[in-house]
């Protein structure tokens, strides 16, 4: 309600009658029109971001404790955690998704002008997350979140078998790491595509469901709601991930060439196959073949396996704090979920590794299976990344509501970034991981990393990519799933299955990030042409080191220069800190510079061979 301003005259005349003094009649005023009193859009902002940002850190926190239980402890049968889980969800939904929070945004935004940057950016993302769960369709955003809560159950719930007896997906990875028999190789792969078959109708429902979902906001489909986060079309976004597939290319179609010679050899075949058969590459979807190679000198595994898993996640620990961040919190130790199930545990858990913002404050915790082998600390410090990104992010300077990475690429590249770091000669022989006077191969740890990174942009940014853009914005077919998904395996990674894979098969499914993340798997292929981005100026002008050879341990400049990209979160242009931290545009130019003498050694190596992609 607005209060009345009297004027003097009335207010002298008001004193003139209880003084009793004779006067002329009374004059009669109007109050000025509302609109000439101006609204305050700035401090009505302020106040319903500050109401809305204090329930939706309540409700994220309920919804991230319950999916953390769904996640870690999950009893085939049992369904309590996923009633509650989906109880804590639908609490979000309702808040996010709401009418009246829809509408206060949008009024607010229509006067955009008059408020403040960050105030802009937290409304913006508010309208992002009720594009998710918009309360217009309510009953369709329960039934997407019980959807996909019964997914994911099934999922990570999943017994696969092998020769009868109940294997894990590590063993299943160990097997397609090591062992030379094809067809025990053969088996190890058919049973980790199993889990699809019974995913395939979820699926179908989930992509139905979040289309609908999104579409009552006024997005075309999912697939072009995920892309609008970096402020990009789904076509722009398309455009840019193909470009980066292009680039890398060439690079690609030599290692390919490399790889199905080596690994014919390797095997004992002499017909060396146009396409790789996916049961002969050491990963279940063909997206890293370093364990192909291993360095004389560089054995990583050996001495990790005398370190243990628990001497790995500390040491993680240790190599950010070399840099000047602080030690994880005691929560982080307490709560978190490190390491392998025992064998006698009567519950299951998720495998996949992954970092928690619990509350977005300071409750941070990681779950993960880490076991003391390469694969396992690389992907500690990775994981460690964007732990420690969420906890410096969370600062009096970035509102609860922009605490992200400055895009999602951000994330996982700094998460990556260190994982790069870690592995690197120099780094590795100061903690005495490797022998520093042990003579290496030099360009075949240069391959080894290629293997690893350069494999993983067709992946990433072909196949997954281009599956989700047919699957939510063309409407892909069910009848087509798997014809879709191996004719993008084909095209974009030159690999082939080992046998018929009919429709009875939904092989895109068994990929865990289609289920529960969907339509952001470019987010990874950004995210490695941006972590070698950062890499080259780190090693360049802060290091003054060999971008090939570096050791960012102890360097506190380094540390500050990543607590610049960090402390921001989303406060900030993703485009602009990119152009401001590096010198230049998102272009894949670093990691092409970093293996350009592999690719002249390679082209050596591939002389007399036939390509065939």
């Amino acid at each position: 309600m607005k209060k009345l301003i009297l004027p003097a005259l009335a207010v002298s005349l008001l004193y003139s009658c209880q003084s009793k003094v004779p006067s002329a009649p009374p004059v009669t005023t109007t109050p000025p029109p509302a609109a000439a009193i101006p609204r305050d859009f700035r401090g009505e902002a302020e106040k319903f971001l500050r109401e809305y940002s204090e329930t939706y850190q309540k409700l994220y926190t309920a919804a991230s404790e319950a999916e953390w239980t769904s996640n870690t402890r999950i009893i085939p049968g049992d369904e309590t955690n996923a009633r509650r889980t989906q109880e804590a969800n639908e609490a979000m939904a309702r808040f996010t998704g709401s009418e009246e929070n829809i509408k206060r945004t949008r009024e607010l935004l229509e006067h955009k002008d008059m408020l403040d940057r960050l105030q802009v950016l937290q409304l913006e993302a508010v309208l992002f997350q009720a594009a998710n769960n918009p309360q217009t369709v309510p009953d369709l955003v329960t039934e997407r979140i019980k959807a996909q809560t019964a997914q994911t159950e099934k999922l990570y719930g999943y017994d696969y078998k092998l020769n009868g007896k109940s294997v894990t997906t590590n063993q299943l990875d160990d097997i397609l790491k090591d062992e030379k028999n094809l067809a025990k190789r053969l088996q190890a792969w058919n049973t980790s595509k199993e889990v699809g078959k019974g995913l395939k109708e979820g699926l179908i429902n989930l992509r139905d469901l979040r289309n609908k979902t999104v579409q009552a906001l006024g997005y075309e489909d999912y697939f072009s709601y995920q892309a609008s986060e970096y402020g990009m079309s789904r076509e722009e976004m398309m455009s840019l991930v193909r470009k980066i597939n292009e680039e890398l290319r060439p690079l690609y179609r030599e290692l390919h060439t490399y790889a199905r010679y080596e690994l014919a050899k390797k095997y004992g075949v002499k017909n060396v196959p146009e396409q790789i058969p996916a049961h002969w590459l050491p990963n279940r979807w063909g997206q890293d073949w370093s364990s192909m190679v291993s360095v004389k000198g560089f054995n990583l595994d050996n001495e990790l396996k005398k370190k243990g898993s628990e001497w790995q996640a500390k040491q993680a620990e240790r190599f950010y704090m070399s840099l000047g961040f602080p030690a994880l919190p005691e929560v982080f130790w307490e709560k978190s979920d490190l390491y392998p199930l025992p064998k006698t545990a009567k519950y299951k858990k998720n495998n996949h590794a992954s970092a928690w913002h619990m509350d977005l404050d300071n409750d941070v915790r990681s779950l993960m299976s880490i076991e003391p082998n390469a694969e396992w600390y690389e992907t500690t410090h990775h994981e460690y990344g964007h732990i420690y990104y969420y906890l410096t992010y969370t600062n009096p300077e970035v509102p609860v509501l922009l605490r992200a990475g400055a895009n999602r690429a951000y994330h996982e590249a700094l998460g990556s970034l260190m994982g790069l770091a870690a592995n690197q000669k120099p780094f590795l022989a100061g903690l005495d991981l490797i022998d520093p006077k042990a003579k290496t191969d030099d360009m075949q740890l240069l391959l080894k990393e290629a293997l690893n990174y350069v494999v993983f942009i067709p992946f990433a940014s072909g196949v997954m990519t281009e599956f989700e853009h047919d699957l939510y914005a063309r409407d892909l077919s069910p009848e087509e799933f798997n014809r879709r998904w191996w004719q993008l395996v084909s095209e974009y990674q030159g690999i082939q299955p080992p046998n018929a894979r009919g429709e009875e098969f939904t092989d895109a499914a068994t990929k865990t990030h289609i289920n529960d993340d969907p339509a952001q798997y470019y987010d990874y292929a950004l995210s490695y042409v941006i972590l070698f981005q950062l890499h080259d100026h780190i090693a360049k002008n802060i290091l003054k080191q060999d971008p090939r050879a570096t050791n960012y341990y102890g360097n506190k400049e380094v540390g500050e220069f990543l607590r610049g990209i960090m402390a921001p979160g989303a406060s900030v242009d993703w485009r602009q800190m990119l152009v401001e931290k590096t010198g230049e545009e998102l272009s894949a130019r670093a990691m092409v510079e970093y293996f350009a003498p592999l690719m002249e050694y390679l082209k050596e190596k591939n002389k007399g061979r036939k390509y065939s992609i």
